[in-house]
């Protein structure tokens, strides 16, 4: 969707240190055929300090760059993809208590790693819904450092990386502006991260371990039969292009218009063949040499990219940015920003 007045006017990452693939592989926890193939460097690694505390320290950084208060805050979105703390407990409260207070309404969006892409339609929509609604703060955090996670194994590709991200949308104009965001969905391939796990009862609860390179081999071989299989994961790719086209012709720009891309912190290869290949950009335009040695930090991926594309100067006035990702569903999201000023904490 094109969005005509909503902008930008606050970013915040938590990243904690980073734990290195050749000390990853020394411990027995990364594979070492695994390092040549994908060329990762390590991933954030936050020990004990809970997701919630992460992003409350981003949260409160994109605030105070933003220049508002909590008390201007309308909405308050979190975007989450791993357990956050006690089972029934919404993790969205702890920001209220320490930072926005109880009247902003808030909710927490599982939306996978797309969470911070629906988080964006939401919220541009919540606000355009009624004048007196100025802004709102989007959050997303998790630390995948827990038993029933192996962030070295978690999926093909890629390696999980514990960080946190906040953005404030605003109606008022600041130094960035959101052009669109697209989202859609290719239900045919909803068993890709599901596998031949039942619905019931949650793995979670029967202490199983997660893992999507797993589910994605169970999907391939037993789900559904190979030509199908490849079928929709060709149909996924076509629909990660379709989505991109939709921003780009939304935002007035093509594809060589582009500064920089930031997709998922996935491997070399993959960012290469479905991301920047396919919109026919080199990997110097692609944010991968930062994310490479962070990890995939689930839905933070592209709002770090942003973050410290700012801080690094490599964004600036007329720039665009292109934001591409896709999640369990199968969702597949885009979004373009448009840099209008350097904003005074960069």
């Amino acid at each position: 969707m094109q969005w005509a007045d909503t902008y930008i006017s606050g970013v915040g990452a938590f990243i904690p240190r980073t734990v290195s693939v050749e000390k990853a592989v020394a411990k027995g926890w990364y594979p070492a055929e695994e390092v040549e193939l994908h060329n990762l460097a390590g991933a954030a690694v936050a020990g004990d300090v809970p997701a919630p505390e992460m992003a409350l320290h981003a949260a409160r950084s994109a605030l105070k760059r933003s220049g508002r208060a909590p008390a201007d805050l309308d909405l308050l979105l979190y975007a989450s993809t791993w357990h956050q703390g006690p089972d029934g407990w919404p993790p969205h409260s702890y920001l209220q208590r320490h930072l926005v207070g109880g009247d902003v309404l808030a909710t927490e969006i599982r939306q996978g790693c797309n969470g911070m892409f629906i988080a964006l339609e939401l919220a541009a929509s919540y606000l355009d819904a009624a004048p007196a609604r100025q802004a709102a703060l989007l959050v997303a955090a998790d630390n995948y450092g827990t038993p029933l996670m192996d962030r070295w194994r978690m999926g093909p590709g890629y390696i999980g990386g514990d960080a946190a991200s906040a953005l404030v949308l605003t109606k008022e104009a600041s130094f960035a502006r959101l052009m669109s965001v697209c989202t859609v969905t290719v239900t045919e391939a909803e068993e890709l991260h599901r596998g031949t796990e039942p619905l019931f009862p949650p793995g979670v609860t029967v202490g199983r371990r997660m893992s999507f390179g797993a589910r994605n081999e169970q999907f391939r071989q037993q789900v559904m039969p190979q030509g199908e299989a490849t079928a929709a994961l060709f149909k996924i790719q076509r629909a990660l292009m379709e989505v991109v086209e939709r921003a780009l012709t939304e935002s007035g720009i093509e594809a060589k218009d582009l500064t920089r891309v930031a997709f998922m912190n996935y491997s070399e290869e993959i960012v290469e063949q479905r991301c920047m290949a396919a919109l026919d950009l080199p990997m110097s335009r692609s944010t991968w040499h930062h994310g490479r040695t962070i990890g995939h930090c689930g839905a933070s991926d592209q709002v770090l990219a942003l973050d410290r594309l700012l801080l690094t100067g490599e964004l600036g006035p007329g720039d665009h940015l292109l934001m591409l990702g896709t999640g369990p569903g199968v969702t597949v999201s885009s979004a373009v920003i448009k840099i209008l000023d350097t904003p005074a904490w960069s």
